[in-house]
């Protein structure tokens, strides 16, 4: 047994005892009646939230630019015949900076609006929610297609709005990864043509010299990557993605 198992076993025994001589908070869970209406809707209240930090991830995937961005970027990678390089941590966190730096107006609206007066209690829990809820809802409403949003309404049979008030969080929401996801692949396209060429010439070249059982993903990638940093390529694409969200 190693010197310091034992010494761990004895901490994890005494913890208990050590806890109570100082004076450590511990932590209770378990299930019992409630006396009072109040002590019923807090126990909720934690669990909607618990909830909601739980689905963290998936409203930022779904609410923000983050799923144009990332998908933009991995275009990138694949177009160069680089699937390695960058990295996947090294995308994804890009990706979430420029989204808190595409985004940045928006959340400063919600800080201003819902949860600096809510934190200074100067309204409602309700109405703090409605805030934080309305700068979403119109970046998103300057992201969808009419066209988007119309398929959803019809998929929904629900009737035609009149007004961006009318149109509900589930239609849009649907809607605008749906715009997100067809500019996101646009923009790839454009992204790959010049690199087809040059894999297209590399490819001819190879067979007018007869030299067909070399791979031309070996000679292409070279000029690829030479291509992409001539023309300042991480300018040229982080530039864009943010300008498209003008």
């Amino acid at each position: 047994m190693k010197p310091y198992l034992p010494v761990l076993l004895l901490c994890l025994i005494f913890l208990p005892t050590i806890s109570l001589a100082q004076g450590l908070p511990t932590i209770t869970l378990g299930v019992q009646e409630s006396t009072e209406p109040g002590q019923v809707a807090t126990t909720l209240q934690v669990i909607v939230l618990l909830t909601v930090l739980s689905m963290a991830p998936a409203i930022l995937l779904m609410t923000t630019g983050f799923t144009r961005i990332v998908i933009v970027l991995s275009f990138v990678r694949q177009a160069m015949g680089t699937p390695q390089a960058p990295s996947n941590q090294i995308v994804i966190g890009l990706a979430l900076f420029l989204t808190f730096f595409v985004m940045a107006p928006v959340f400063n609206q919600i800080n201003e609006t819902a949860l600096q007066p809510y934190l200074a209690e100067e309204i409602s829990q309700q109405l703090a929610l409605e805030n934080a809820i309305e700068p979403v809802r119109n970046f998103m409403f300057s992201q969808v297609g009419e066209e988007d949003l119309q398929l959803l309404i019809d998929i929904s049979k629900s009737e035609q709005p009149e007004t961006k008030e009318d149109v509900s969080l589930l239609t849009l929401i649907p809607a605008f990864m749906l715009s997100e996801l067809k500019r996101a692949f646009e923009m790839g396209f454009l992204i790959f043509v010049p690199f087809l060429v040059i894999d297209m010439v590399v490819a001819s070249i190879l067979m007018a010299m007869g030299m067909m059982m070399l791979p031309p993903i070996i000679i292409s990638l070279p000029f690829k990557i030479l291509l992409f940093v001539l023309v300042d390529g991480w300018s040229l694409v982080i530039g864009s993605l943010v300008q498209s969200f003008g």
